[in-house]
């Protein structure tokens, strides 16, 4: 992040394409919807789907966006990028779809137009959807830094970053392993589960796991650890009508003391 050795979210993004399993896409907002990201990926036989900031879209689509809009483009570098990345090949160009939907936000905010570059063939509907399920890593990452504390590194070395991030991977997949169980008993998608209160649990039942004697005793504390977990539902809210953010006014203040002459 600092010094001379810092690198940008767009070039480690880059670096960790070639880790991906065969198979994934490659989803990004408008932070990675640059063409060095989808020229990686492409690269590496991995579909695209990447938001691009208006002026990028605009571009792209030579005007001005319309909402509905579907059509084929072909992208390619601009100056800035190609001086930002010299080992782009002269031909360096990624064919694919820009999409543009208008979208209402939850929060009652003005509509804004969404617009979307992809080397997906599926219908606009599907890629919508595939879109919209990135939301849900933005809130894995929260809980990833809110509650395994992975916001900040207090260690010293590379090795102990390591292993402090593997530790914590590895405790968000055993919540996460036991919210499936308690999914595939209720019926509830695992979604619909806290997490919070589910890694309490484990945290509590866990040194009881530990201590039991034999496998009868251990199954009785984890058949009863799985019955506090069925009371971690998050609640069912109904949808109520949202209304637009407003600044409150500022209140009345008092006059300032007189001195008693």
């Amino acid at each position: 992040m600092y010094g001379p050795g810092a690198v940008s979210e767009q070039r480690l993004l880059e670096l960790a394409i070639e880790r991906l399993p065969a198979g994934a896409i490659v989803i990004g907002d408008s932070n990675f919807g640059v063409f060095s990201v989808g020229w990686a990926a492409a690269q590496r036989q991995y579909p695209v789907l990447v938001r691009l900031t208006v002026p990028r879209a605009q571009r792209l689509a030579r005007g001005a966006l319309r909402d509905g809009t579907d059509r084929p483009v072909v992208w390619k570098p601009s100056a800035y990028e190609r001086t930002a990345h010299p080992e782009l090949p002269p031909d360096a160009e990624l064919a694919g779809r820009l999409i543009v939907r208008q979208m209402q936000p939850g929060n009652g905010g003005k509509p804004f137009l969404l617009a979307l570059f992809t080397t997906l063939p599926d219908a606009q509907k599907e890629i919508l959807e595939l879109y919209s399920q990135r939301w849900k890593v933005e809130t894995d990452l929260r809980t990833l830094k809110s509650n395994l504390k992975l916001d900040q590194f207090t260690c010293l070395t590379a090795d102990m970053v390591a292993k402090e991030i593997e530790m914590a991977m590895a405790a968000y997949n055993l919540v996460r392993a036991v919210i499936c169980q308690a999914s595939e008993q209720s019926g509830v998608p695992p979604r619909g589960y806290s997490f919070t209160q589910v890694q309490r649990i484990v945290q509590t039942f866990g040194p009881l796991l530990e201590a039991a004697e034999d496998a009868g005793e251990a199954k009785k504390v984890f058949d009863q650890m799985m019955r506090y977990i069925q009371q971690a539902k998050l609640p069912l809210h109904r949808k109520r009508p949202t209304y637009p953010r407003a600044v409150w006014q500022r209140g009345a203040y008092f006059p300032s003391r007189q001195s008693k002459k």
